[in-house]
Order: structure tokens, then sequence, then C-alpha cells
């Protein structure tokens, strides 16, 4: 049975830990609140742009682009966004588990995908098992602009206009709410799926040409799906860790409670057995 003193060493290191859980689940829900705004703004802006691209690609007939055509596939890409921290309950791993066992049931060699990876997690797990990284980005702000990922987006975008790959998929997790985030894959490229069948709220004139439009808006919309994704990704990390961080401090106070209990008992037990000592001591002088 432990002692007196290592159960209250216990009790006072589970009391510091539990001081750390809750302070982070403090701090990632303040953050949680700027990042779901950031991610709901956002989209206002996707539709409207989405609504634009839709109605150019499927109201003309003449209007043609590399980035809407589907392709053979020798080469696929696979884009997928994780933290730099752990600390957030299933978050990374659910994401970087579906995209491993997706790989191995789709691609017999290394040759036929590579892979575009967001954040130190999902960097340093695709490293140790030697699959191929294209790029990567890690360290990004809680709360990151489009600048900071402007250069990988691009480039992602730029690749398979070149042909380095002939598809693009993104791996994310979409925030529902605090505690519900759910694995999301997306087909990023080639654009087959932009809302064609839908009407379009506004009707619109081009100048100086569909064609010319979509030459720069094509990559701009995909650079801002990308973006999306982050910031949904981002609420998702943040709710995931305050989850998380809830959980701990819940935990540790059943900890607490749990060894209180115990040196209680411990310590009537030693009560118990000084005075039984004291009293055969007594007795034993009489």
């Amino acid at each position: 049975m432990a002692s007196l003193r290592d159960i209250q060493t216990r009790i006072n290191s589970t009391k510091k830990t539990k001081q750390i859980t809750k302070a982070m689940e403090m701090v990632s829900a303040a953050k949680l609140n700027r990042a779901e705004n950031n991610a709901k703004s956002f989209v206002t802006y996707m539709d409207k742009i989405q609504e634009v691209v839709s109605s150019i690609a499927s109201g003309s007939s003449n209007a043609r682009h590399p980035m809407l055509q589907s392709r053979p596939v020798k080469k696929t890409g696979y884009l997928v966004i994780t933290a730099d921290k752990g600390l957030a309950g299933p978050y990374n791993s659910s994401v970087l588990r579906h995209v491993y066992r997706t790989i191995q049931e789709r691609h017999n060699s290394k040759d036929e995908y590579t892979v575009i990876v967001v954040g130190k997690v999902g960097l340093s797990f695709f490293k140790n098992r030697n699959m191929p990284v294209e790029d990567s980005i890690v360290g990004l702000a809680d709360q990151p602009e489009f600048a900071d990922i402007k250069e990988i987006a691009s480039q992602a975008v730029q690749k398979f206009a070149d042909g380095v790959y002939d598809e693009l998929y993104m791996y994310y997790n979409h925030f529902v709410s605090a505690i519900q985030q759910d694995l999301t894959e997306k087909k990023l490229l080639p654009l087959t799926d932009i809302g064609g069948e839908e009407k379009a709220k506004s009707s619109y004139e081009y100048e100086p040409s569909e064609e010319e439009i979509l030459e720069d808006l094509l990559p701009q919309y995909a650079e801002s799906l990308i973006y999306g994704a982050l910031l949904d990704a981002k609420a998702s990390e943040h709710a995931s860790r305050m989850t998380a961080m809830k959980s701990a401090t819940d935990n540790a106070d059943e900890i607490i409670g749990s060894l209180s209990l115990s040196y209680n008992r411990a310590r009537q037990a030693a009560i118990t057995q000084e005075i039984t000592e004291i009293v055969g001591g007594a007795a034993a002088l009489e």
C-alpha cells in the first residue's frame, strides 16, 4: 500500500496537471471562437466565386480550361491538413489513418502518388513511413492569413496544370460544432464538380471574354478552396483540443477524488494503528 506521502505527492501533481489542462481548455475555447468566425466569414466569398465559375462553366459551350477537364490518371496528389501540435484528441490520427489506408488501397507503387502536407504531425507521419512528400508547410498561425499558404496552394495548382499529377484530393476535418468534427475527403482537381447544375443567382456579362476570365479565376478558385479548408480545419483543431482538455480536466478531478479517498483511508488506518499501539503499551505496563 502506498504511503501517505506518496499519495499526497500524486494528489499535488494531479492538481498541477489539472491547472494546465484547464488553462489549455480556456485558451482553445477563445481561439475556437475566432477560428469559427473566420471560417464562416469565408463561406460567403466562396459561395460567390463558385457561383461565377459555375455560371461560366455551365453557361457557355466555348468556355474550356484544363482544370475543368479530366484526363487519364498516372499520378495522384494528396493534400493533407493536420496540426503542428498534438493534445487534440483524434484530430490528427483520424485524418492520417484514413489517408494512409486510402493510399495503400489505391496504389501499388510510390511512383503513383505524392503527398502535400500541412502541419508538423502529418509531416512526421509520412516521413517516418518513407512516403513521398512533394511539399509541406509547418508553423502556421492559429488564425492563418491567405498569404501564409498562398505559395503552397499556388504550387499545388500549378503542378496539376504542369502534369506532375493528374488529380488532387484534399483531406481535413470539417467543423460542425464544438463537439463534432467530420473527416472530409474532397476532390480538388480537376474541378469536375463546381455546382454546374445549380442555377446562377445573378446574370453576368464578361469582359473581355469568358475564356480569359476562367484563365485567371479558376486558379484563384482552387487556391481559395484550399484556404477555406484550412480555416475549417483550424476551427476543428481548436474545438478538438478544447474537448480533449476538458476531458483531461474531468479525469483529473476523478483521480484527485479517488486519491483523496485513499489518502483519508490510509490516514485513518495509521491513526487507528497508533491508538492500538498506545492502548497495548499502556496495558502492558499495568
